[in-house]
């Protein structure tokens, strides 16, 4: 499965830069196929080390502010495997050109 997940520090001020960062260390450290974006980050695998893994993001967050609103969006394809870079190279066949990533 593929989720897309942000994990968003409320009353953190202005700038997250440095709560997301840990996020991501988070998510790198997980050994999942992930790609961060500008609004949140996708990461790839079975459901248990998904969710696993955006419970250990939304704590880590959690641990340094006393609320955190998660979003996340899940596409579950069953027999599926590698779709982070599959959907797009689809997409960008069926288009005929590149995209910027």
């Amino acid at each position: 499965m593929i989720a897309e997940f942000s994990v968003i520090p409320i009353g953190a001020g202005e700038s997250l830069s440095g709560l997301i960062a840990e996020v991501a260390r988070v998510v790198d450290a997980s050994g999942l196929d992930y790609q961060i974006t500008a609004m949140g980050t996708i990461v790839e695998g079975n459901w248990d080390e998904v969710m696993a893994l955006i419970k250990r993001c939304h704590d880590r967050v959690r641990e340094r502010v006393s609320r955190v609103y998660t979003k996340i969006t899940i596409d579950d394809r069953a027999g599926a495997k590698g779709r982070l870079k599959g959907k797009v190279a689809s997409v960008e066949q069926k288009a005929g050109q590149t995209f910027k990533k």
